[in-house]
């Protein structure tokens, strides 16, 4: 009785596995997106309309828990492509909107960072500033407490 069960969970779990260890639909659908990709870019579509089309059929046809991300996606239709170059012959010229400029992305990152330490040493200049003003009050007050003042003595 214990045996049995044991072989149904064993059975149970790989049941569940086995679909998620095989990939040969990962290949078709990156092939079919590629073709996808192609044709609507041959068609004179623009890249975004093309490249939705070829994305969401890669996603849904990725089996799996995780989805295919979209740099993964992009990559899948540039190795397609590159593979089957008789094929894909007329697409590779859209390959390049596929992959950014990275030297862009690097300079928008870069910039961002720059922004982000000059907004973090204005906020140390302000703390700064404060601090030094409330430790001015402070001995301000501190003065202004050790004299007393008459009001009647002018």
């Amino acid at each position: 009785m214990q045996r049995l069960k044991k072989k149904k969970l064993i059975l149970l779990a790989f049941g569940i596995c086995a679909p998620l260890t095989f990939t040969t639909s990962k290949v078709n659908a990156s092939a079919f997106g590629a073709e996808i990709f192609c044709t609507m870019r041959d068609g004179g579509n623009d890249h975004e309309s093309s490249w939705d089309a070829a994305y969401s059929y890669i996603k849904k046809q990725k089996g799996g828990i995780f989805k295919v991300s979209p740099k993964n996606a992009a990559a899948q239709i540039t190795e397609t492509v590159i593979r089957e170059k008789e094929k894909f012959s007329y697409c590779v010229e859209y390959l390049d909107n596929l992959h950014p400029n990275r030297q862009l992305i690097r300079d928008l990152e870069k910039e961002e960072e720059r922004k982000d330490k000059e907004a973090k040493d204005r906020e140390n200049k302000r703390k700064k500033l404060e601090k030094e003003l409330e430790e001015t009050n402070e001995e301000i007050s501190e003065e202004l407490n050790d004299e007393t003042f008459d009001r009647y003595s002018y």
